[in-house]
C-alpha cells in the first residue's frame, strides 16, 4: 500500500535540496516556515513536515555561520602574524620630516 501525501502537505527537505540553497535561500525558507507554523492555520502533518524542514534548515545555517566564524579567524590570525613580522626598521623616521 502506497502512502500519498495530502495536497496541502508541504514536500519533505532532503539535506541535498537545503545544501543547494544559498545562506540567503535558506534564511528566507525557514523565516516561511516559522510564519506558516505561527499562523495555526496548517493541518497537523504539514505542521509535521515543516517543523522537520525548519529544523533542518536551521541546522544548516547554525553550521554555515560556525565555518564563517572560523574562516574569518583563521583570516584575523593569519593578518596578525603578517602584522607582527612586518620590519618597521625600514621606516622613515619622523625626525626627518621637519626638516
Amino acid at each position: 500500500m502506497e502512502t500519498t501525501q495530502p495536497q496541502n502537505t508541504p514536500a519533505q527537505l532532503t539535506q541535498s535540496d537545503i545544501d543547494k540553497l544559498s545562506f540567503k535561500e535558506a534564511s528566507i525558507e525557514l523565516e516561511q516556515i516559522i510564519r506558516n507554523l505561527e499562523s495555526g492555520e496548517l493541518e497537523l502533518e504539514a505542521s509535521l513536515v515543516q517543523y522537520a524542514n525548519g529544523v533542518l534548515l536551521l541546522n544548516s545555517l547554525q553550521t554555515r555561520l560556525t565555518n564563517a566564524e572560523q574562516r574569518v579567524q583563521v583570516l584575523e590570525d593569519t593578518t596578525q602574524k603578517a602584522a607582527e613580522t612586518v620590519d618597521t626598521t625600514a621606516a622613515p623616521s619622523s625626525a626627518y620630516v621637519n626638516e
